[in-house]
């Protein structure tokens, strides 16, 4: 079975490619203890630059279609176990010690865009698109929701998080999410060139930075991130829920109840 994650070094830099192009690199539960694996892997090591991508048109869709169709039946306890991964795999990603270079050539959508964005720089071809879509299908960006609102504020989360809609790579990078547009053709030389300058500078004083950022940071995060899963948990438990999933693998609209 081919791996769901290709890991290359080259020099100081190591590479982590999100290998399942046919599903546009949309995750299930394996490939997200394996990408939470690979990335604490990439801490101990001795690489000074991490830079993530996708092989294929996309860089992630977020949730594979297989684990939508399990979710339905899964325990509170399940549901819980799936949350705090994806916490942690967020959170991983977030306090790596070397800088950290996301590369989008398409789409990042749901848990994808949270892990473009999360890079401490974000890359992206004006193909790219991204959005958090979970209010669509009946769930909610719990956990995203806190990164994203470090990132870009309260109002323009709300924007983001309550539409569920998709916007472009020129948008991100107005709000803030995005570093530079690129063209496609550009993109893998200016990564070498950013990790190459990145590479350049004490790896010591990089991995303080990051360290005295995260930990300025983290009573709020940490706060936020039980709140998330918390809410996780609860949302898990709605009727919309339920309808959500079903409505989207039958591929027809969603008949949300009027409960709030």
């Amino acid at each position: 079975m081919e791996s769901t994650l290709l890991i290359a070094d080259d020099a100081a830099v190591r590479t982590i490619t999100l290998n399942r192009p046919d599903r546009r690199n949309a995750m299930t539960p394996a490939m997200q203890s394996e990408l939470i694996a690979a990335m604490q892997d990439a801490a101990r090591s001795h690489c000074r630059v991490l830079v993530l991508q996708g092989a294929g048109s996309a860089f992630c869709a977020g949730l594979d279609l297989s684990t939508l169709q399990s979710m339905a039946g899964k325990s509170a306890d399940e549901y819980r176990a799936d949350a705090e991964r994806i916490g942690k795999l967020f959170r991983t990603l977030y306090e790596l010690p070397m800088p950290t270079i996301a590369v989008v050539q398409g789409p990042a959508i749901g848990g994808g865009a949270g892990l473009a964005t999360i890079c401490d720089f974000t890359l992206a071809a004006p193909s790219a698109k991204f959005g958090y879509t979970e209010v669509r299908i009946g769930f909610v960006p719990a956990l995203v929701s806190a990164f994203l609102a470090l990132q870009i504020g309260d109002k323009r989360s709300r924007d983001l998080l309550l539409t569920g809609r998709l916007f472009d790579a020129v948008e991100a990078h107005r709000l803030g999410l995005v570093n530079e547009l690129l063209d496609p053709d550009a993109l893998d030389a200016r990564v070498q060139s950013l990790a190459a300058e990145l590479a350049a500078n004490s790896p010591q004083s990089l991995a303080a930075t990051k360290r005295l950022l995260a930990e300025q940071n983290k009573p709020w995060l940490d706060a936020a991130i039980a709140q998330a899963l918390q809410e996780n948990a609860r949302a898990r438990e709605t009727e919309d829920f339920k309808e959500g999933i079903s409505a989207f693998l039958e591929k027809r609209k969603p008949v949300w109840s009027r409960k709030l």
